[in-house]
């Protein structure tokens, strides 16, 4: 099997997927006349009442079809004829002294996976050139927010249907290819030396801040210089918050550190979450914890392939959950009964994973949130995972005083927790261990190799 840095040294297989969305509008559309796809690119776009650029984002599905990450760009792909052209803008000479010289045609035709580079300002005549008499124009799939609004400039779509793209792109992105794999392993490879950094520096440091600097630089410095999401360093209290981002508590007196971060490059996300003792071992209450969330990891990755239902590899989560907590006294009563109440929703409340590709909660997982079954409301994916898609599998115990006392109060699920026991366990905060996970036909490959073993941490952290 080749490496991923050997595969990464070819283009992104733009036209290959083209094709797929193509197929795909095949069987969701019939069509008989000719047919395009035609996207915009992110446009520049200035902070208010200032005159400097807002951060770029290349929008996901352009680079789904071009892998190109520059900004004012668009691309036509004539799907009769396996056609995709890249529309780049043309050089502004008065630019130039300020942002050096742009890629010029030559140098994207040689970079991405296109047959063809224009400049932008040859797209409408590209879109409407002259046609026999009687034939018809080609039929555009594309998107209301990708059309602009100028009607007189929408003209040289029509015929165009706004209807499918977003779906069919959405649907193809869940299996990724080799090239895209490959892609996620590189930035899950980043963002392991990334946490093995703050590993080694997690007795050094007085603040969550300082924590994310250390986690900061390395990312940076290995060549991912945007991350995947905002990253989640909390400390004591703070782990309970799932999506806590204030990052800037110090850390003196506290147990554990919630570090959820990771890289992202060339437009593809890791997602990776470890939790680590601040004083280089846990102590008993959290090492508990710490090993139920490890056990619920290992079995739900034991239930992996291509096939699996998601649903109940959620489920086995909170099973596994449950055994756990009643095992530390937290929990008490019958296992069926705590399930079928879902008091263990108290502790675990988050879904057990999402898709990962482009965006860190990528396409295609089509949740329910409005499942009145609060086990299942925030499960970000529904249904069965097919070979090639990525996953996260990240489970968590929680301990948050705004979800787990309005429980205590509760008639139905107080009976089954423990509050005298819990209040020995306020201080873990919350443990989360979460991993990338490649779904294969039958099995799985992890693509994440950050250290979470008890032992392998206590070493990295005492060394």
């Amino acid at each position: 099997m080749k490496d991923h840095d050997s595969i990464l040294k070819g283009k992104y297989p733009a036209k290959a997927h083209c094709a797929k969305v193509a197929a795909y509008l095949k069987e969701a559309v019939t069509n008989d006349s000719p047919t395009r796809i035609y996207l915009q690119g992110q446009k520049t776009r200035m902070i208010e009442d200032n005159d400097e650029p807002q951060p770029f984002r290349q929008r996901r599905h352009f680079f789904y079809l071009s892998g190109c990450n520059l900004p004012d760009c668009d691309l036509v792909y004539d799907i009769s004829t396996s056609t995709l052209t890249l529309f780049i803008p043309p050089l502004d000479p008065s630019s130039v002294i300020w942002s050096g010289l742009p890629l010029s045609p030559e140098q994207a035709l040689h970079k991405y996976d296109v047959d063809h580079v224009r400049p932008s300002s040859e797209l409408y005549n590209h879109l409407a050139p002259t046609r026999e008499p009687g034939s018809s124009a080609p039929l555009t799939f594309t998107t209301k927010s990708h059309l602009p609004d100028d009607k007189f400039e929408q003209s040289y779509f029509v015929p165009f249907n706004l209807d499918a793209l977003h779906n069919a792109i959405d649907e193809c992105r869940v299996t990724k290819d080799e090239y895209e794999v490959a892609m996620l392993r590189k930035a899950n490879e980043v963002t392991t030396a990334a946490h093995i950094a703050v590993l080694k520096n997690l007795k050094h440091k007085r603040n969550e801040q300082e924590l994310e600097a250390i986690f900061t630089e390395r990312r940076i410095a290995l060549g991912c210089t945007e991350q995947a999401y905002h990253g989640i360093f909390g400390s004591g209290h703070n782990a309970a918050t799932l999506h806590y981002i204030a990052n800037n508590q110090h850390l003196q007196g506290r147990w554990n550190l919630l570090v959820d971060a990771a890289a992202e490059y060339d437009c593809y996300c890791a997602d990776v979450t470890r939790t680590m003792p601040l004083n280089g071992t846990f102590n008993e209450e959290s090492e508990g914890v710490y090993k139920i969330v490890q056990k619920m990891q290992d079995e739900c990755l034991g239930m992996l392939k291509a096939g699996v239902r998601w649903e109940d590899v959620h489920v086995k989560a909170h099973e596994v959950a449950i055994e756990g907590l009643l095992s530390l006294g937290l929990l008490k009563g019958d296992k069926k009964e705590i399930f079928d109440s879902g008091t263990s929703v108290a502790f675990f409340p988050h879904g057990l994973g999402h898709y990962l590709g482009m965006d860190t909660h990528d396409t295609g997982g089509h949740p329910d949130y409005e499942d009145k079954d609060k086990m299942f409301q925030y499960l970000r994916v529904r249904g069965t995972l097919p070979e090639g898609s990525v996953i996260t599998v990240e489970p968590g115990v929680y301990f948050c005083r705004f979800i787990i006392e309005p429980y205590l109060q509760d008639e139905k699920h107080k009976a089954f927790i423990d509050e005298k026991v819990i209040r020995k366990y306020w201080d873990v905060g919350g443990v989360r261990i979460e991993d990338d996970i490649l779904i294969t036909k039958g099995g799985y490959e992890n693509l994440t190799t950050a250290p979470k073993g008890i032992e392998e941490m206590k070493k990295i952290i005492n060394s």
